[in-house]
């Protein structure tokens, strides 16, 4: 399926299905297979050799999930750290039946790190990335829905999945499943909208609220969950309704003793407040609505991680002739500064504004398009400055 027809079709509406061959075609031969990001021997050596930690790993069976303290023991001699997994206690609990749930994994597992990365830039939302690992014949998790889309990606072996209907469509994430448990059993027991088996390679989206269920089948079977977390119309709402109640005639008092828990008193200060609402509606600035969810933009996503170690190399070694590039993924724009009087331009990025010199405007801009630029074109203290801040990083 083409994006145009996925964007149109899909995203937001309903279930959809892609297989692997169904991705080849539209993402070329050449492209590597999703199956990489994550192998069966990539997760042994997470949960045998790195030392994980809780909340990095939940392990459940049949929709039961184990107490923590059921698979964490002390980290050995000169750790003192005393909830990292015990690989012998995983591998008895594997044996027995539980699905082993990698969390977290957009922090964790560099091929993942990246792939959310670049995911969460091509959608506009913010992903996380989660690994069910499941011994054949098993189910981890009983019906149930997610708050947020997800994309299922079929890493090892074949799963079956059953979609169902949702009982709430597009449920806030203050609304999760276990609040709703008895509608969610009953939904459960009706005809499946979707049973498809996932193979190596299958990629399946749900929109959030969707019923769903996946049992392994005759072999170990591993999946990815891209979580996406969905911007929506009501973050819109939160933050334009914070730059209105900033407006001089909506922080004037209500009625000396009113009582707000009075529908009738309510009513009346209403009447006298939607007419100024409608007034300040078409004054709404757009950029100070953008402006107040690069906050939550912020705590929401990271851009490209930075190595402390080489980044400090490099502020040690930074000459005329070192090229630098911009950091990934920190949402780059370059536009001038309307606060400030002339040719003033700043850099705005989700880690905050940096202002930009005219003489290094021009560098500045091919940064933004992707380019890498010598320390020459920028000159060295913004040069320094930036890559301090690690706006900046070797090419």
């Amino acid at each position: 399926m083409a994006l145009a027809d996925f964007a149109e079709s899909v995203w937001g509406r309903r279930p959809s299905l892609s297989t692997a061959a169904d991705l080849a075609a539209v993402l070329g031969p050449a492209d590597p297979s999703l199956t990489t990001l994550l192998t069966l021997a990539d997760a042994d050596d997470l949960l045998s050799v790195r030392g994980v930690r809780t909340p990095f790993l939940r392990v459940a069976r049949a929709g039961r999930t184990v107490p923590a303290g059921g698979f964490t023991r002390g980290g050995g001699v000169g750790a003192g750290v005393g909830d990292q997994v015990d690989d012998v206690a995983l591998a008895r609990l594997f044996a027995d039946g539980h699905t082993l749930v990698l969390q977290g994994l957009h922090r964790l597992h560099p091929p993942v790190i990246g792939f959310a990365q670049q995911l969460t830039a091509d959608l506009g939302h913010p992903v996380q990335a989660n690994a069910y690992v499941t011994p054949c014949q098993a189910q981890g998790f009983s019906d149930h829905y997610d708050v947020h889309d997800v994309f299922v990606v079929q890493l090892a072996g074949t799963k079956r999945w059953l979609i169902r209907p949702p009982v709430h469509r597009h449920p806030p994430r203050d609304r999760p499943w276990t609040d709703h448990r008895a509608e969610v059993e009953r939904a459960a027991q009706g005809e499946p909208l979707l049973d498809v088996v996932l193979a190596p390679g299958d990629v399946l989206y749900l929109p959030a609220g969707y019923l769903h269920a996946a049992r392994a089948l005759g072999e170990v079977s591993a999946h990815l969950t891209l979580g996406v977390h969905i911007w929506t119309r009501g973050h819109l709402i939160e933050h334009l309704v914070r730059q209105l109640a900033d407006a001089e005639e909506l922080r004037e008092p209500l009625a000396l003793g009113v009582d707000v828990t009075d529908p009738d008193a309510v009513g009346r200060e209403l009447a006298k407040l939607l007419p100024v609402l409608t007034a300040r509606l078409d004054q709404v600035d757009a950029a100070a609505v953008a402006s107040g969810l690069a906050g939550a933009v912020r705590t929401a996503q990271r851009a490209e991680p930075v190595a402390p170690v080489a980044q400090s190399r490099l502020l040690g070694r930074l000459d005329d002739e070192a090229w630098l590039r911009l950091r990934r993924h920190l949402r780059a724009r370059l536009e001038r500064d309307l606060d400030r009087d002339g040719e003033a331009w700043v850099l705005r990025t989700v880690d905050g504004d940096q202002p930009v010199p005219a003489e290094a405007v021009d560098a500045v801009g091919r940064l933004v398009h992707g380019e890498a630029v010598a320390v020459a074109d920028l000159g060295a203290d913004l040069a320094s400055r930036w890559a301090a801040a690690a706006v900046l990083v070797a090419r």
